[in-house]
């Protein structure tokens, strides 16, 4: 029988990274947003990627009855202590749309010319008996002077990859899938999900 697996966000841009890159996985991947019983997305509270991640996973997993897996993610930013970290939705103020939080971060590094940067996914697998497995992904670069690409969403505009010289958001499907962070946590879910025996 094919699992269900509750993909566990409202952001419609992480949906469609998840299927893409799980896609081929035997289960059914279904966005929390088309559940019959729709689940609010669980506040984030948590100290780290890994609790904000593993807390969604498991609310989504409860509230559902199946599998569920869910993510939380970051830009570092060496010059700003590893600023906005693990508040990088909200680092500049709830409700900020990407655009104006990419702005605000262009303004907080004009004229620094150390721009090195991360980004931090951690992947959460939860079950509904409470079991929960998490998968993390890494991926370095530096701040870009100005936003540049249309694809990704988020900070991706503003990410130049470490080596590339384009930005997160200039990269093909496939070029983000295997070099951004949440595509190289993905990958080692995905890997998971395969091996399990059914």
């Amino acid at each position: 029988m094919t699992e269900r697996i509750v993909l566990g966000t409202a952001n419609p841009g992480k949906v469609v990274e998840l299927r893409r890159i799980l896609q081929g996985v035997d289960a059914e991947l279904v966005p929390a947003a088309e559940l019959d019983r729709p689940v609010p997305e669980p506040e984030e509270h948590g100290a780290t990627y890994e609790e904000n991640a593993v807390a969604k996973a498991r609310a989504y997993a409860a509230a559902s009855g199946f599998a569920a897996v869910a993510d939380d993610s970051g830009l570092e930013v060496d010059a700003l202590g590893g600023a906005p970290g693990v508040r990088s939705r909200r680092y500049f103020g709830d409700g900020v749309p990407a655009a104006e939080r990419n702005r605000m971060l262009l303004a907080l590094l004009d004229g620094v010319a150390e721009r090195a940067a991360r980004f931090v996914a951690v992947i959460a697998l939860a079950r509904p008996d409470g079991t929960v497995e998490t998968f993390d992904g890494e991926c370095r670069g530096e701040i870009a002077t100005a936003p540049s690409g249309a694809g990704g969403f988020g900070y991706d505009p503003v990410f130049v990859v470490g080596g590339d010289g384009r930005t997160m958001a200039e990269l093909d499907d496939d070029e983000k899938d295997r070099l951004s962070h949440r595509g190289l946590a993905a990958a080692k879910l995905r890997a998971r999900l395969t091996a399990e025996p059914r």
